[in-house]
C-alpha cells in the first residue's frame, strides 16, 4: 500500500490522525493493511473518514511526486473526489482552484508591509513583540490567508492562526535578541500535538534559529519555520508569502526538516 511499511503506516495514523490502527477491531476482516484500511473506514463516521481520505490522498501525492512515477490509476483524482462528495453530502470540500503559488504580489502592498516592519523594528524592545504579531497578521491578510489576532486557551497563548490550501496554522512569533532553541520549538509544537490532527504550526523567529536547537528539535514534526531575514528576503525580492509557504511545506515533506531558508528555496 504505497510506499507502507507496517510500521510506518502505523506510524502515519498515529501522528496524522491519533488513530491506533492496530486495535483488534480493525482486523476483524485480516490483518493486511488493506483490511485494516477498509474496515476502519466502515466503522468510523463521515468526517473522520474524509480527513482520513485527504492526509492519505496528500501522502500519496508525494510519494508519486518524489518516486516520478505516473499515476497507476486511471481517472484517480476525480473518482477521489467523487468519494468525498459522497461523504460530505454531495458538496465536495472547496479546495484553491490553484496552487497558492498562484497568488499574486501587489507592489504596492510590499511598500507598506516593509514600511510597517521597519516601524516595529524602531520600537522599545517591550512594545515590539506585541507590534510584530500584528505586523505578521497584516502580512498574512495582504496574501489572503485569513489570519486570525491572538487568541488564549486555558493554560496557554496562541500568537494567531491563519488558513493556508485546506490546512490550518497556528503562528507563534517571536522578537528575541538571541535565536531560538530547542525548548520553545519543542514547547510550540507540543501545543500543535494538543490540537486536531491536521493543525500544523508556523514558527516566525525575527533572531532566527539555532542549529543546534533545529538537530535538537528532530525531523518529521508538523512544525516550519521562517527567520527575520526570509522575511526580508521575500519582501525584497517581491515573493509570494504563498509561494514561501508552499515550498517550505513541500520541502518538509521531502526532507523532514522544518526550517530551510529562502535564499536556498529561491536561489538566484
Amino acid at each position: 500500500m504505497l510506499d507502507f511499511s507496517d510500521t510506518s503506516f502505523s506510524d502515519f495514523f498515529a501522528s496524522e490522525l491519533k488513530i491506533n490502527i492496530d486495535d483488534p477491531k480493525y482486523a476483524a476482516n485480516g490483518r493486511s493493511k488493506g483490511k485494516r484500511l477498509r474496515n476502519f473506514l466502515r466503522t468510523c463516521d463521515d468526517t473522520i473518514a474524509i480527513r482520513t481520505l485527504e492526509a492519505l490522498w496528500e501522502h500519496r501525492s508525494e510519494y508519486l511526486a518524489r518516486s516520478g512515477s505516473e499515476d497507476p490509476v486511471a481517472n484517480a483524482e476525480a473518482r477521489y473526489q467523487g468519494l468525498i462528495s459522497r461523504l460530505s453530502g454531495g458538496a465536495a470540500p472547496q479546495r484553491p482552484s490553484a496552487s497558492p503559488q498562484s497568488a499574486t504580489v501587489d507592489r504596492a502592498a510590499i511598500v507598506k508591509i516593509k514600511a510597517d516592519l521597519l516601524q516595529v523594528t524602531a520600537l522599545a524592545p517591550h512594545a515590539r513583540g506585541y507590534a510584530y504579531e500584528g505586523f505578521l497578521k497584516g502580512l498574512f491578510d495582504a496574501f489572503g490567508l485569513a489570519a486570525q489576532e491572538p487568541f488564549r486557551l486555558r493554560g496557554e497563548q496562541i500568537d494567531g492562526s491563519f488558513q493556508f490550501g485546506s490546512e490550518t496554522y497556528l503562528l507563534e512569533a517571536k522578537w528575541h535578541g538571541q535565536p531560538i532553541g530547542v525548548a520553545e520549538l519543542h514547547t510550540f509544537h507540543g501545543k500543535i500535538e494538543q490540537k486536531a490532527a491536521w493543525t500544523r504550526g508556523l514558527f516566525v523567529s525575527s533572531s532566527g534559529f539555532t542549529d543546534n536547537g533545529l538537530a535538537a528539535f528532530g525531523r518529521g514534526k508538523r512544525v516550519i519555520c521562517m527567520d527575520g531575514l526570509d522575511l526580508y528576503e521575500m519582501l525584497d525580492r517581491e515573493i509570494s508569502l504563498n509561494l514561501v509557504l508552499e515550498r517550505k511545506v513541500r520541502r518538509a515533506a521531502e526532507t523532514g526538516a522544518p526550517f530551510i531558508r529562502v535564499r536556498d528555496l529561491f536561489p538566484q
